[in-house]
């Protein structure tokens, strides 16, 4: 269920946030509670926190005192800004590089792209990285 490479609530609000990006978690709707996720994934209850604590400190989520914790507006935008700098700065410009240096121009390197096949285009339902949601359904 978890890595034992990285502190589990780091790995909790990962999950969290790839659940708002796939459209689990709405913008304005709420995310399960710290006790119902300790609880159904089977963790510290103030592992839980410290994992949605993070995700409120990036203002992904807004605290609603005594009702629970809901995704921010403009959390999805903001994830997917990160995520696109992120790609970019992990594999886009390396591959650049590595295409530099074994000599394929732009022109190459996108025609090798075009013929890749991606994970989504080879079988339904095969995306790289998936992982079973994070917590009981909420409404």
């Amino acid at each position: 269920m978890f890595e034992d490479s990285r502190p589990i609530f780091q790995q909790l609000a990962e999950r969290i946030v790839d659940d708002i990006l796939r459209g689990r978690y709405e913008e304005g709707g709420q995310v399960p509670s710290t006790n119902e996720l300790a609880s159904y994934l089977r963790i510290n209850p103030a592992t839980a926190g410290k994992g949605l604590g993070l995700l409120v400190d990036r203002g992904i989520l807004v605290k609603r005192r005594g009702i629970g914790m809901f995704v921010a507006e403009g959390a999805t935008e903001r994830i997917a800004a990160e995520r696109r700098d992120r790609f970019v700065q992990d594999f886009i410009q390396p591959m650049l590089a590595e295409a530099s240096t074994i000599g394929l121009d732009r022109a190459a390197l996108r025609r090798l792209i075009d013929e890749s096949q991606t994970p989504d285009e080879s079988a339904p339902g095969a995306e790289a990285g998936t992982h079973p949601a994070v917590g009981p359904e909420t409404e």
